[in-house]
């Protein structure tokens, strides 16, 4: 049975990109790149910032990936990464927290209802949700922000976000729990 690029391993198509293959790096980034879209997406709250952050991050794990020692799964070397440009990027913008905008790349999936009719409005209300849930994510602090999408969206264990932010497992709980507090006093006081 002969094995195709989606069924390889990353070990493999690293292996392959460092000995130049285009197809290899494509396959990886093509692998990861919704998950470091959705990541950039939610700490940036702007697609067009989501992206630039999602390339420089690819950029990155390119620039380095002859460093990768397999050591951790490659999501996680990617999320240490995103971690670093999205810290930098918040730094360069030192202004304060991002305004979120959304578009049409941001929308939930549209529950099935018994009528028709229903579709619009439940997708308007859940649209209108999740820019909710952004502008309030946008409020926290980055440190906290980071935590909550690792943990929440990207859902990895505390030891694997202390490994990524280079912090304790309890330091790390100690963000989320904080974090989560902080987002349940700005859900109730914003309409």
């Amino acid at each position: 049975m002969k094995q195709t690029i989606q069924d390889t391993s990353d070990e493999v198509l690293i292996a392959a990109a460092l000995n130049g293959s285009l197809t290899a790096w494509n396959a990886l980034v093509r692998r990861h790149e919704r998950q470091v879209y959705n990541f950039s997406l939610r700490f940036t709250g702007n697609p067009d910032d989501a992206r630039d952050l999602m390339q420089e991050v690819f950029l990155g794990l390119y620039r380095n990936l002859e460093n990768f020692r397999g050591q951790s799964q490659l999501t996680t070397w990617l999320f240490r990464i995103g971690h670093n440009k999205a810290v930098d990027m918040a730094r360069r913008r030192q202004a304060g927290p991002v305004v979120t905008t959304l578009d049409d790349e941001v929308h939930a999936e549209v529950p099935q209802a018994d009528d028709e009719a229903e579709l619009p409005d439940r997708h308007l209300q859940e649209q209108q949700s999740n820019a909710r849930i952004q502008r309030v994510l946008q409020q926290l602090p980055v440190e906290q922000r980071l935590v909550v999408e690792l943990k929440i969206f990207q859902e990895l264990t505390f030891d694997d976000i202390a490994e990524i932010e280079s912090i304790s497992a309890n330091t790390a709980k100690t963000r989320f729990y904080a974090a989560l507090k902080k987002l349940k006093s700005l859900l109730e006081s914003t309409p």
